[in-house]
This record gives structure tokens, sequence and C-alpha cells, in this order.
């Protein structure tokens, strides 16, 4: 078995006032494009999930979330053919201001049972089945 880098990416479910869940589609260029997955990214050197994801959606959604609206839920560990990801999902119910496509990707909000209806990366998969378990 070949050794692969552990990548380390943080993901939410950001869940609405009607229990919707915000999903965004891969843009065109990233790997993966056209996939549909939760806001999130990847945890730089020195940051915790929590952080990452903070700034993270700051940068892409042009939103505030507070580490104490993060609730830890699951997480994902999946083996891609150049690297293994392991990705913590949170859950966040309150956040400052409305999401909006900063880096130009498509925004969904998605009841739970919904999400399946709609092509993920292999690692967000499992992660379906327990939110609509969940809301």
């Amino acid at each position: 078995m070949s050794l692969r880098t552990t990548v380390l990416v943080a993901a939410v479910a950001l869940v609405d006032d009607e229990n919707r869940v915000l999903i965004a589609q891969r843009p065109e260029g990233k790997s993966m494009a056209g996939l549909w997955e939760f806001p999130g990214g990847k945890i730089e050197a020195g940051e915790t999930p929590e952080t990452a994801l903070i700034r993270e959606l700051k940068e892409e959604l042009a939103i505030d979330v507070t580490e104490a609206c993060l609730a830890p839920f699951t997480f994902a560990s999946h083996i891609y053919e150049k690297f293994h990801l392991l990705m913590p999902l949170y859950v966040c119910r309150r956040w400052k201001g409305i999401p909006r496509p900063v880096e130009g990707q498509t925004l969904k909000w998605v009841r739970a049972n919904r999400l399946v209806d709609f092509e993920m990366p292999p690692a967000d998969i499992p992660l379906v089945a327990m939110l609509r378990d969940l809301l």
C-alpha cells in the first residue's frame, strides 16, 4: 500500500430556520468541478478546524460565524487516489450576514432528505444520511 498525504479539511452544515442545509457547487477549474459540497476548506498550519471554518466562511460566503456556534457533528475519512481526506463536519445554525457566493460558486438551500439528489464528492456522501437523521 502506498503512503498518502493526509489532507485536513473542515466543513459545515449551515442550517437555516426552515431546517434546510446550504450546499455549494464546486466551480469550473477546481478539482471535482460541478459536484456539490458543504462549505469549508483546508485547515492551514497553526489553525484549528474551527478557526479554519470561521476564515473560510468569511472568504467564501461573506458571513461571520463565532466558534461557539460551531457544533462538532461527525467526520469523514476517505481515501482518494492521491491523498487521504480527514474532514470534521460541524453544524451551525447561527451566523451574521446572508450567505452569498463570493468565489463564483452556485449555492442552494436544500432539505436534508433531498441532499441525495445532488452529486457530491465521495467523502461527503456518508455525511448526507447522518444529517438527514439529525434534521
